[in-house]
């Protein structure tokens, strides 16, 4: 029945119409007293307009309807308590518990229990305590029904705000995944692309270079080309998932450690000397820190491929330690030397992330007397860095 007393939608006509039909009916519950009464019928039916009439604005000004049917329940009470509508004050300490604060309603509810105790000593003499003891269990029904209707509608609103920050904390859940997604497609994007461009672009050279001395060399080499924008348009379409079913034979795994060999060998063709070496005992690693460490190598070998200058040779260790895998990638080219790009591009940042997102570190920057070097460690377990 609480659900009646709610508060339906600022000034929506079911407001006005419960109020109103609440406000006659503590005036016709008043009727019945009005037959003991010593007054006349105009006079009690004045008595309970004036009780009952501020009723209907009663979730507008609570504390100024109870203020109103308490002093004209007194006043009237002094004349014939007959005359006094009981339902209009319990409504209005009602409606002061369900609106107001707590305190304000333990107010309310004192000042009108003592109201009432009055009333009775003044009109029932020896037996008062009787009326009394009733009378104060309604003002205690009014008030424990006005609390828990309060308590019970601050609990929805609880739920409601629950409601609304979890939907939020979804979406910035989705928004962060999805940039997240996105900064890793465009890492991958530019590991695959660039370095195979870079090779690309390195044996088209020495194709164009050897076409009129060795025209052999020159075909092996341009097939060699072929086979590498093969891979990367297979490579991109993996990434970018575009494959119908038809054309699974053309997937291909993550890149792992493995494919560390034919990585060199390919940067090895496309004329940079590299050398591979490994040392300590091989662990089982994650793929996604296998991942890691075979993109910073490609895109170490890339800068090398594209900034190193002629003459240069590359130099890849791989070292497992205990509890990470360390990576060096050095060269003797350039280094710090090597003309600036007309655009800068995202490879070292991206293999910064790569490595920061899985809990390592990464360092670069030019050697003495000349040269570059890249250097990482990644840890040999799986958990993300905080």
């Amino acid at each position: 029945m609480t659900r009646l007393f709610d508060r339906p939608p600022a000034h929506s006509a079911r407001w006005w119409a419960f109020d109103v039909i609440l406000a006659l009916a503590a005036l016709g519950l008043t009727i019945p007293a009005w037959v003991n009464a010593d007054v006349s019928t105009a006079a009690a039916i004045v008595a309970g307009l004036v009780a009952a009439t501020p009723i209907v604005v009663r979730r507008l000004w609570p504390i100024q309807v109870f203020a109103w049917i308490f002093v004209v329940t007194c006043v009237v009470a002094g004349f014939d308590s007959d005359l006094v509508s009981a339902p209009a004050a319990l409504v209005a300490l009602y409606t002061v518990a369900a609106w107001r604060p707590r305190r304000h309603a333990l107010i309310a509810a004192g000042l009108l229990d003592a109201a009432v105790i009055g009333i009775a000593v003044s009109a029932r003499g020896a037996g008062w305590w009787y009326a009394a003891i009733f009378l104060s269990g309604l003002v205690a029904a009014a008030l424990g029904l006005g609390l828990y209707a309060a308590a019970r509608r601050a609990y929805l609103h609880e739920l409601h705000d629950r409601a609304e920050r979890l939907e939020r904390e979804r979406d910035q859940a989705h928004e962060l995944a999805v940039i997240t997604e996105r900064a890793r497609i465009i890492r991958e994007m530019h590991d695959i692309m660039a370095h195979n461009l870079t090779v690309i672009v390195s044996l088209s050279d020495g194709a164009a270079g050897s076409a009129q001395r060795a025209p052999d060399r020159a075909a092996e080499v341009m097939r060699t080309v072929s086979a590498t924008g093969r891979q990367a348009l297979a490579d991109t379409r993996r990434l970018l998932g575009i494959l119908s079913a038809d054309t699974t034979d053309d997937r291909h795994p993550s890149p792992d450690l493995a494919g560390l060999d034919a990585l060199i060998a390919g940067v090895r063709a496309a004329g940079l000397p590299v050398t591979y070496e490994i040392s300590g005992a091989g662990a089982d690693l994650p793929s996604a820190a296998q991942l890691t460490i075979y993109r910073l190598v490609q895109e170490a070998l890339t800068n090398t491929l594209k900034h190193g200058g002629e003459n240069t040779h590359a130099t890849v260790r791989l070292r497992y330690l205990p509890e990470e895998v360390r990576v060096d990638v050095e060269d003797d080219g350039a280094g710090a030397l090597a003309p600036i790009p007309a655009t800068v591009g995202h490879g070292l940042t991206g293999m910064a992330e790569r490595v920061h997102a899985f809990g390592g570190q990464v360092h670069t920057g030019p050697r003495i007397p000349r040269g570059w070097q890249v250097s990482a460690q990644v840890p040999i377990d799986d958990r993300p860095s905080a």
